[in-house]
């Protein structure tokens, strides 16, 4: 486990858990042991610190790109914090580039480890649940692993878009029963059907309101 991972669960992880007391709900369904993807709903940068702070054991989280690429002295404090809590980086631009983030996570999986991946592909700008890519699946059938569903409530509250400081608010993590993938995927559609899914399985966790489209990313807001 890297070191910052566990310097983090220490001080950031026991201070949210302290000062928040977030609610946790079926924990039970993350296994001891054995690789699995946690999919959850995306509503602040403050999902992955919860869900951290709340689970036993380490998570390796699909981390955008632009957090390993900046420069300055910003960006090379960016890089060594999402390198040094073994991030995984993705491409959101889609296409071929996403592979590598693929190629990363598959062998954390395999090894029996846990890798938390947001479907929507980016935060939801107004609180609803959007309409999940297939990445998740496609990773679950590669690598041979189930999903668990995680849906997460309070944390757009407690550090907003653009905020600066964290700010009191209950927060809610539930986790649900495992979809198995293995065995399950026959073609495109099923790809498609399972995502769905995963999908329905995570609104049921949150009770947001479902968006049969993709969440529009966040510098497309103002078109």
């Amino acid at each position: 486990m890297p070191l910052l991972y566990d310097l983090g669960k220490l001080t950031v992880g026991n201070a949210l858990r302290l000062g928040w007391q977030p609610r946790v709900e079926g924990l039970v369904h993350v296994p001891r042991h054995g690789g699995a993807i946690l999919a959850g709903n995306h509503l602040s940068v403050a999902d992955e610190l919860f869900l951290a702070a709340v689970t036993p054991r380490r998570i390796a989280f699909w981390a955008k790109s632009e957090y390993f690429s900046g420069g300055g002295l910003r960006g090379w404090l960016s890089r060594r914090v999402v390198s040094g809590m073994g991030a995984i980086a993705v491409e959101r631009a889609g296409g071929r580039a996403v592979l590598t983030a693929f190629d990363a996570a598959v062998p954390v999986l395999r090894a029996g480890g846990l890798v938390a991946v947001y479907p929507e592909g980016t935060r939801s700008p107004d609180g609803r649940l959007h309409r999940g890519r297939t990445g998740v699946v496609r990773l679950a059938r590669d690598a041979e692993v189930p999903i668990i569903p995680v849906g997460v409530l309070g944390t757009a509250e407690v550090l907003p878009i653009d905020a600066r400081l964290p700010r009191r608010h209950p927060v809610t993590l539930r986790f649900g029963p495992p979809i198995p993938v293995a065995g399950r995927i026959h073609g495109p559609r099923d790809i498609r059907t399972l995502t769905d899914e995963v999908m329905a399985a995570i609104q049921q966790l949150t009770g947001q309101e479902y968006v049969p489209r993709y969440a529009p990313k966040r510098e497309n807001l103002a078109a």
